[in-house]
């Protein structure tokens, strides 16, 4: 894939060279293909055959093409869940999205694996919190009382609003919950890189997320 210096598109990879193809699969994965593409891993038959199937690499990434042909990244596939009506969602991408609107948010993560709507836990930044809170007449208040506010409910749920008219439908967040702590390596959320540990978070809030889905 390239971007040249006159005809390319931010965020994007590029399109992809002549004499090789992409496509997307149905489940988002983005396959490619072309006298540039391996043929196989050294001495590992059944690895190749699962990664290279009738000539397609199997990317692993989960990705979109636009009008134009130019590839963008979405999220990695292993990162994907199927809802239970069957369609794919990257909450990578939802959740990109959403950091991009609100200077609020630290932490979102997009849940839905087999359930039939997605929802968010969404965990703020603690200095943005503590400098909206001084302009806000809460100085002195805590986090959690904070995060907890009409106010503050009222913003997330607009942010959350302007998000979804970005996404596909079945990627919209019907509906969320602010936690009253942002997440930490020390709590065993996040790893020591800063990345959420998607899993450790859904177990810890597992009554909460059950609680969307009930009645």
């Amino acid at each position: 894939f390239v971007n040249h210096p006159d005809d390319f598109k931010l965020g994007s990879v590029g399109q992809v060279f002549p004499g090789s193809e992409v496509r997307i699969a149905e489940d988002g994965e983005v396959l490619i293909k072309g006298p540039n593409v391996m043929s196989g891993y050294h001495n590992l038959e059944s690895e190749s055959a699962t990664t290279i199937e009738d000539g397609w690499l199997h990317t692993g990434d989960e990705g979109r093409l636009d009008e134009d042909g130019f590839l963008f990244i979405t999220g990695r596939k292993k990162e994907l869940f199927k809802t239970s009506g069957g369609k794919y969602v990257a909450p990578p991408h939802i959740e990109g999205v959403f950091k991009g609107i609100s200077s609020l948010t630290s932490q979102i993560i997009v849940h839905g694996n087999e359930r039939n709507f997605c929802t968010a836990l969404i965990t703020l930044d603690p200095d943005a919190v503590a400098e909206w809170a001084a302009a806000n007449g809460k100085a002195g208040q805590s986090y959690a009382e904070v995060v907890s506010s009409p106010e503050i409910h009222a913003i997330i749920s607009g942010q959350i609003d302007e998000l979804n008219q970005r996404v596909n439908r079945w990627e919209t967040i019907k509906k969320f919950a602010i936690l009253d702590h942002d997440l930490s390596v020390e709590s065993g959320e996040l790893t020591p890189s800063m990345k959420v540990k998607r899993a450790v978070v859904e177990a810890n809030q597992k009554e909460l997320l059950d609680s969307f889905y009930a009645g």
